[in-house]
């Protein structure tokens, strides 16, 4: 992962863990619920974000440099693990819908 991608995330995922500690006080003060689902809904939405951010650098490194590199093999196997990533992706987004 390239340095500047892995600092910005990193920020991004310090202020979703401050986020995180925000929604547990909201549940210790007893919240309004609705506000509460609202504040979950944001860190899922950050959360979405940096993942979308990591595995955009993914693709435009390693991914790239298995492409670049002319091995079938190496190529392949990045492409499967996209395809098993955008798999489980997809799972875990059915799985939070069927909540």
């Amino acid at each position: 992962m390239r340095q500047d991608i892995k600092a910005a995330c990193r920020k991004r995922l310090n202020r979703i863990e401050g986020q995180v500690r925000g929604v547990a006080r909201m549940l210790d003060e007893d919240r309004y619920c609705i506000d509460v689902i609202t504040q979950i809904a944001a860190v899922r939405a950050a959360l979405a974000r940096v993942e979308d951010v990591i595995l955009r650098d993914h693709v435009a490194t390693c991914v790239a440099h298995a492409i670049a590199s002319g091995n079938k093999t190496e190529q392949r196997k990045k492409i499967a693990e996209l395809m098993e990533t955008f798999g489980r992706r997809n799972q875990i987004a059915a799985r939070s819908r069927a909540y």
